[in-house]
């Protein structure tokens, strides 16, 4: 299996943190790894949910995510990560950093979010689809619904200590690990 990071790269104004969901459905493209031309667009993905496995006698491991490629025996699979998963996963690689919140402190620069292990399949592009993420201004106040980065930006006014809030120039990618 196959470790790939989701890296985001923003800039913050008046925003302290930006954290994916737990409970969000994923909306991204996949490609064939052995086929470049083969490739599956906006698929969605729950990352609370597990996918039954497609026969007993599978030795497919619990995942979130499963296609077939056309020609293929096997199923490919796509597995959304826990923070204790990616640790374990990351121990022999020294320079991986382990996925968390983005903070001011990444500000301008490209740092994980979240970690998925894949089996035949790649993950190549995000597709925000509004209230993936919820953002905490530098005063605390926790914005955790209409926080959609679909446009390359998000903009809000934190009224309990009369700032506006901002997260603009948003990108996102994904990385082998």
């Amino acid at each position: 299996m196959v470790l790939f990071m989701l890296y985001i790269k923003a800039e913050l104004d008046n925003v302290d943190t930006v954290a994916l969901r737990t409970d969000i459905n994923l909306c991204l493209d996949v490609r064939n790894p052995l086929d470049d031309s083969e490739m599956r667009e906006k698929v969605v993905m729950n990352a609370t949910e597990f996918l039954e496995l497609e026969s007993e006698s599978s030795r497919e491991p619990p995942h979130h995510f499963r296609l077939r490629w056309e020609g293929s025996k096997k199923a490919s699979v796509m597995t959304i990560l826990t923070e204790a998963a990616v640790k374990t996963a990351l121990k022999k690689k020294k320079k991986a950093q382990v996925p968390g919140n983005y903070n001011a402190d990444n500000s301008g620069e490209w740092s994980p979010i979240l970690a998925v292990e894949c089996r035949g399949l790649e993950p190549t592009k995000l597709f925000p689809m509004g209230n993936d993420f919820v953002v905490a201004s530098t005063g605390g106040k926790v914005f955790e619904e209409d926080v959609d980065f679909g446009e390359g930006d998000w903009a809000d006014y934190d009224d309990e200590n009369d700032v506006p809030v901002s997260i603009s120039e948003i990108e996102f990618k994904w990385e082998a690990v």
